[in-house]
């Protein structure tokens, strides 16, 4: 059995479309993360379509509340079948404690990792809000609190991947946002990497979204990324395949 290390992310605004891409592409290529905004406008219905088409599926909800309610959160995510769903580090050992929790009522349970930092923050918006240490060390403190607390690893920018699993050890899960290829724009994304540079440094999983949503052909797409991670350093895409960059 496949185990695909690109995560697709359904950036988009209502089931239909999220449904119309996952024609496109196939489980054997990719696994598909639902988040925020798709998960409000289609709620539950969408991600047991998906589920029930074979798709695993990534639910991005970062559950960041007391213990009792992330547990109950947690709990009704693996009953939707997930493959994996997140929880805030920020939120602490015993609100993630209570999170694996819930996830252990069922038979097969999804993969659990907390946010370190979100990819989009930078130290200058640590220092903002009251956090002095280096962004790194912060990072490094919430992945521990993280495996502490029986998670099965973190989602972190690929620039701190290298480190954290020298830190982590072999077993943790590192996925990383923030992948670009060296042909794709950055968007709102503000510490990224490479996708072979993400797998040389640790990650066990990459998030990629617009690089592959809005290509022309995502299959096509997701077939030229999986090879450039197979083959590094060779041109693998036509440039103006993708609009962009």
């Amino acid at each position: 059995m496949k185990d695909p290390r690109i995560i697709v992310a359904l950036d988009f605004a209502e089931h239909r479309q999220a449904i119309e891409f996952s024609k496109k592409v196939t489980p054997d290529q990719c696994r598909l993360k639902v988040g925020k905004e798709l998960f409000t406008s289609a709620g539950p219905a969408l991600v047991e379509e998906l589920t029930g088409n074979g798709y695993d599926v990534f639910l991005d909800l970062k559950f960041h509340d007391i213990p009792n309610t992330v547990m109950k959160a947690a709990s009704a995510a693996a009953k939707l079948g997930v493959w994996m769903l997140n929880v805030h580090a920020l939120g602490g050992i015993a609100m993630m404690q209570a999170a694996r929790e819930g996830i252990d009522i069922v038979p097969q349970r999804p993969f659990l990792v907390a946010v370190t930092i979100l990819t989009s923050m930078t130290a200058t918006d640590l220092r903002a809000l009251g956090i002095d240490q280096p962004l790194q060390q912060v990072v490094d403190q919430f992945a521990r609190n993280a495996l502490d607390s029986g998670l099965d690893g973190v989602v972190c920018s690929a620039e701190e991947a290298s480190a954290l699993r020298s830190s982590l050890g072999d077993a943790a899960l590192l996925v990383t946002p923030g992948i670009r290829p060296e042909w794709a724009a950055a968007d709102d994304q503000q510490r990224i990497v490479t996708p072979q540079q993400a797998l040389a440094d640790g990650a066990s999983y990459l998030v990629i979204g617009r690089p592959i949503t809005q290509h022309k052909d995502p299959a096509q797409a997701l077939s030229l990324i999986t090879a450039s991670i197979s083959q590094p350093g060779k041109k693998q895409v036509d440039d103006s395949d993708f609009p962009n960059r």
